[in-house]
C-alpha cells in the first residue's frame, strides 16, 4: 500500500506543477482575478498535501503505523475533493459547466475537512509513537 501512495504522491505533485503552469500560462486571459485566486489556492493545497502524502507515508513506513497510511489516504481524498473542486469552479465559465458550480461548491468543504481528519490522525499517530518512544 506504501508504493500505490507513494506513486500517487508523486503523480499529484507532477499535476500540481503541470495546473499551476496551465493556470499561470494558459488562464490569466481567460478568467477573472478573483478565479485565478481561487484556481492558485487549489494548487498550492495541492501541494501542502502532496507533501503531507510523503510525510505520511514514510512515518508508516518507519514506525509501521496504519494510522499514518489513514492519514495519507485522507490527504489523497482532500486533494481529489478540495483543490479538485476548486479547480473547477475557478474555470466554470471557460469549461462552460456554470449550471454545476452550485453542486461543485458544497465539495470544497468536504475537502477541507478531509484535510483536517488527515491532519488529525497524524497527530494521534505523533502522540501513539511519542507514547511508546
Amino acid at each position: 500500500m506504501n508504493k500505490h501512495l507513494f506513486f500517487i504522491g508523486a503523480l499529484f505533485g507532477l499535476l500540481a506543477v503541470a495546473i499551476g503552469a496551465f493556470g499561470a500560462h494558459g488562464l490569466t486571459d481567460k478568467i477573472t482575478p478573483h478565479r485565478i485566486a481561487t484556481f492558485k489556492t487549489g494548487v498550492n493545497y495541492q501541494f501542502y498535501h502532496t507533501f503531507a502524502i510523503f510525510i505520511a507515508v514514510g512515518l508508516a513506513t518507519y514506525f509501521k503505523k496504519k494510522i499514518f497510511l489513514r492519514a495519507a489516504w485522507f490527504f489523497v481524498m482532500g486533494i481529489l475533493f478540495f483543490s479538485g473542486s476548486l479547480y473547477l469552479l475557478a474555470t466554470q465559465t471557460y469549461l462552460g459547466i456554470e449550471s454545476f458550480a452550485k453542486i461543485i461548491g458544497p465539495i470544497t468543504p468536504i475537502g477541507g475537512l478531509l484535510f483536517i481528519i488527515g491532519w488529525g490522525l497524524l497527530a494521534v499517530g505523533a502522540k501513539q509513537i511519542s507514547d511508546n518512544g
